[in-house]
């Protein structure tokens, strides 16, 4: 509307005023509705052409938004584990620090476990201990196997002896017996030696392994019992928390609850503009916009940065192929706001929906000389246009009250 009454003023006005005053027109009599269209072609003619080309510079050059919002993120509440809740430290918008614990899981089944371990680790020194008089008798039927081996021995190199001086003396069945006294007592000594080396196997490798793994075990209970108390990893307020005693929390299908930081989203936000204004929408503009949950305020900001990529156009590899025209949404260009004054977002609740306009402005360049004669004088007029867009914001800013409490 403001650009098509400026456009009037310099096209229709000066018209009507050239056929009334030098051809003597005059509304009602030589200009009627009927034949407007006729006397006053030229015009209203120019007054289309410089509308849309007002229209089309000033929205290019000053892209308008209605997706502005006070982007925060959220951390959800989640056990490493599904289990019944045994005890609730917090409430709903309870505010934490970084370290407070939230709720416990029930641990019976983990404290079970533990006192398990332990009992198995109090075994297994036990064992030890028993392993110890092990050795001490397994050496002493080694000692008694050789006691043995060489009393064999002897007996058989003995009558071995007196066999060779005297072959009637000791019969050959004697013989054979001592011989097989002798491996008799070399296996019971291989045998003693064998179980000793068990034993000290057993004491110095196997029953320690058995100790290692039953603290690993021990150790594994303990961590879970550990993590069965969820607590705040920063600092923040704890939101749909109604988690009671009782209840089963599962880390995929039942989150517990969700904690809003009270660091992130703090006078950021973020604009969505369309594509056609990825080309003009720069670093360090500035942006003016109005919120509902503050209205009658115009805010200042300045772009912060712009995402270089368009959300519209990202895939995930699946089962079928993509097709372009599918999607049907062309998506927008993301851009980051930061406050001129932090102040003025003081009030403003975390997810506020606002509408913001962005201003073109050259100035620098022309100050600098970047831009000089003819295209220097262009480049004021565009940036000066802006000033329809600020009106209309403040036009919005004043009239957002009336059309949420009277016309929604």
């Amino acid at each position: 509307m403001l650009e098509l009454v400026f456009s009037a003023l310099i096209t229709i006005v000066p018209d009507y005023l050239y056929r009334h005053y030098k051809q003597g027109k005059r509304w009602g009599r030589e200009i009627t509705l009927f034949n407007v269209w006729y006397e006053l072609r030229w015009g209203l003619t120019a007054c289309a052409l410089l509308a849309v080309t007002l229209i089309t510079v000033i929205f290019y050059f000053h892209p308008s938004t209605r997706n502005v919002s006070a982007a925060f993120r959220t951390v959800t509440v989640l056990s490493d584990r599904a289990g019944r809740v045994a005890e609730v430290y917090v409430q709903n918008n309870d505010e934490l620090k970084a370290g407070d614990p939230i709720f416990r899981l029930d641990t019976t089944r983990q404290e079970a476990a533990v006192e398990t371990a332990r009992r198995r680790i109090a075994e297994i020194d036990a064992a030890l201990d028993v392993m110890a008089t092990d050795i001490a008798a397994t050496e002493a039927r080694l000692a008694v196997a050789n006691a043995d081996l060489n009393q064999a021995s002897d007996d058989l190199n003995r009558r071995q002896s007196l066999a060779e001086r005297n072959n009637a003396t000791v019969s050959e069945q004697e013989l054979e017996r001592l011989q097989i006294a002798v491996s008799r007592a070399e296996s019971q000594k291989a045998a003693a030696l064998a179980a000793l080396d068990g034993a000290k196997l057993r004491q110095t490798i196997l029953l320690p392994a058995q100790r290692e793994s039953a603290r690993a075990v021990l150790q594994e209970a303990e961590n879970e019992i550990a993590k069965s108390t969820v607590f705040a990893e920063v600092d923040g307020t704890v939101k749909q928390f109604l988690l009671k005693p009782g209840d089963i929390v599962n880390p995929i299908l039942r989150p517990a609850g969700i904690l809003v930081p009270n660091v992130t989203g703090q006078g950021r936000f973020v604009a969505a503009f369309g594509q056609i204004s990825a080309s003009v929408v720069k670093p360090g503009m500035l942006v003016e916009m109005t919120c509902a949950s503050k209205p009658l305020t115009i805010i200042p900001m300045v772009v912060d940065g712009v995402q270089n990529a368009i959300a519209a156009g990202q895939f995930r590899p699946g089962d079928a192929l993509l097709d372009q025209q599918d999607r049907a949404r062309p998506g927008t260009v993301t851009v980051f706001l930061a406050p001129i004054f932090p102040q003025h977002l003081e009030d403003i609740p975390l997810g506020s929906a606002c509408v913001g306009v962005a201003y073109t402005s050259r100035a620098k360049e022309i100050e600098v000389g970047e831009i000089t004669g003819f295209p220097a004088f262009v480049a004021r007029i565009v940036d000066g246009m802006g000033i329809a867009n600020a009106i209309v914001l403040r036009a919005q800013a004043i009239l957002l009250p009336v059309k949420a409490l009277v016309f929604s």
